[in-house]
């Protein structure tokens, strides 16, 4: 006699197909946001990491996750007096809509300066100089920007392509700082000055000697300054766990509400097997291995479409997903365990059925 697990899923299949997909849907949903999250942050952290000043200087409550220009341009030539500091870049950052799904950000930079500083090179085309130019990374450059191409910046202004640069640093797109301080109207003004010390082992006492030299201001190491997602979004985490948690329940919904109609659709054969002499022990078993069947399958349907949809969001949006093998591991624990709770009650219920009840159930 086959087992109920191959019997069950064979003879039924559409309502295994839709069990099927949704435990697939948590495992998606897990997967996509835990993906993006850590995808945009490793993403930030490595062009942060690009930057090759010690220390940011900038106006208090200013973030690098937020549009400010209300740093006074004055600075940069007061940070170049400060003794250990060897060079002073004014940037400025701007946030902005991007499309359907989110925001993308451009800078302003003098781009001298700030080449020497980040030590970036260009690869092809020059440097942006008149107020609709801007150059790009290689990243941004390979979603078809080529020098020569428009890019559509702010949301509705077309700027021409003129260089690409590598390694990538800071935001993708760079202006000339005057054409950002137009676009903003603030003259004179930077979100913040990159300071790069003439020997790191000293930055620490630099920046205290900034600090001390130029009180309510805001110093920081660029470490500090350019946070993870996690970190600059504070509730982040909480939805994460959130996030898994509905997933788990999902899947033991969708499990339990499939093995409840199994139950009910099988209590003759249960009934058979229960006068067969069949134990309990053996109609749980039965239950649950069908059940994490289900499960199993939901997940390699679930780690399908996730990276199927983070590979086609990335070609739409450029956003970056990263699929970590431990958020791949708590994704397979939800499906599976969420999947064998789920079958807990049906299975209980199957094994506790009358014999003489079941067989004579129409």
């Amino acid at each position: 006699m086959d087992s109920l697990v191959i019997s069950n899923i064979r003879q039924r299949p559409l309502r295994s197909a839709i069990s099927v997909f949704g435990v697939a849907l948590g495992v998606t949903l897990v997967m996509l946001f835990t993906g993006l999250s850590r995808g945009m942050s490793d993403d930030l952290q490595r062009r942060s990491a690009n930057v090759r000043a010690e220390i940011v200087f900038t106006r208090p409550g200013s973030l690098a996750t937020s549009t400010t220009a209300n740093l006074s341009m004055k600075y940069v030539d007061l940070l170049k007096q400060i003794d250990g500091v060897e060079a002073a870049v004014p940037v400025i950052r701007h946030f902005y809509p991007s499309g359907p799904w989110g925001v993308d950000q451009v800078e302003g930079v003098d781009w001298d300066s700030f080449t020497r500083m980040s030590n970036i090179r260009l690869v092809q085309g020059r440097g942006p100089k008149a107020f609709d130019e801007v150059v790009i990374d290689e990243a941004k450059a390979s979603r078809n920007h080529p020098v020569g191409s428009s890019l559509k910046l702010f949301g509705d202004k077309d700027l021409r392509v003129v260089g690409i640069y590598a390694p990538e640093s800071g935001a993708r797109a760079k202006l000339s700082l005057e054409a950002m301080q137009d676009f903003l109207e603030a003259p004179g003004k930077c979100s913040y000055v990159l300071v790069k010390v003439t020997n790191p082992a000293e930055q620490v006492a630099i920046a205290r000697r900034i600090n001390e030299k130029y009180p309510g201001n805001t110093v920081q190491l660029t470490g500090d300054f350019f946070p993870s997602i996690e970190k600059s979004i504070p509730g982040l985490a909480i939805f994460m766990r959130v996030l898994v948690a509905l997933a788990a329940i999902v899947s033991a919904l969708v499990v339990m509400l499939a093995m409840h109609t199994t139950i009910t659709e099988r209590t003759r054969e249960i009934g058979i097997l229960k006068a067969m002499g069949a134990s309990r022990r053996y109609i749980i078993s039965e239950i649950e291995r069908e059940a994490l069947a289900i499960s199993f399958l939901g997940l390699l349907v679930g780690f399908a479409l996730a990276a199927l949809a983070g590979f086609f969001i990335h070609k739409a949006t450029g956003l970056i997903f990263e699929f970590g093998p431990w958020w791949v591991l708590t994704a397979a624990v939800i499906g599976l365990v969420g999947g064998a709770l789920g079958a807990l009650y049906p299975a209980a219920r199957a094994a506790n059925l009358d014999p003489v009840t079941a067989l004579a159930y129409e």
